[in-house]
C-alpha cells in the first residue's frame, strides 16, 4: 500500500504535458547487416546514406567503423520515425550526427527534414547514441520552437 500512495504522490506532481516535447522516435540497427553493406556496396552504400563528416568520423576507427555507421543510421532512423518522413522520401544526408569534442553528439538537418520539422514547429532536436556489440540503438527527441505544451 505504501508504494501505492508514492505512485499517487508523485504522479499528481507530473504534469499531464510536457512543455517542449513535440515527438519521440527510436530506433535498433544490428551493426553487422551495416558491415555488410559497407563490404558489399563500400563507398555507394556510405555516400548515399552518411555525410562526408559522417564518413570521416565513423572511418576514423577501423575496429569501431561499423558501429559508428550503424548509430547513425539509427539516428537517421530514429529521426524519420520522430518527424513522420516515412512517406516524404527524405535525403538521408539531409539529417546529419555532429560529434562535439566531448562526445556529445547533435543533429543537424537540411532540406526536406529540416522543412518537416519546421512545419512541426519543432525548434531542437536531441539524440542519444548507444552501440555495444552486435547492436547500435539512438533515441530522438523533438522539442517545440516555443514554450507551449503539445500533447
Amino acid at each position: 500500500m505504501h508504494s501505492q500512495n508514492l505512485i499517487q504522490s508523485l504522479s499528481s506532481q507530473w504534469p499531464a504535458t510536457l512543455p517542449g516535447v513535440v515527438r519521440l522516435g527510436i530506433d535498433l540497427v544490428h551493426v553487422p547487416r551495416i558491415a555488410e553493406s559497407l563490404r558489399d556496396f563500400g563507398d555507394r552504400f556510405a555516400q548515399r546514406l552518411f555525410t562526408d563528416a559522417e564518413i570521416a568520423y565513423a572511418r576514423s576507427s577501423g575496429s569501431e567503423q561499423a558501429a559508428r555507421f550503424a548509430a547513425r543510421f539509427a539516428a537517421k532512423e530514429a529521426t524519420i520515425k520522430t518527424l513522420s518522413l516515412s512517406d516524404a522520401g527524405v535525403n538521408w544526408r539531409d539529417m546529419e550526427v555532429q560529434r562535439a569534442a566531448d562526445g556529445a553528439c547533435s543533429l543537424v538537418l537540411r532540406g526536406e527534414a529540416l522543412a518537416a520539422a519546421r512545419s512541426m514547429g519543432v525548434g531542437r532536436l536531441l539524440v542519444s547514441l548507444s552501440h555495444d556489440g552486435d547492436y547500435a540503438a539512438a533515441v530522438v527527441a523533438a522539442l517545440s520552437d516555443t514554450d507551449e505544451p503539445h500533447r
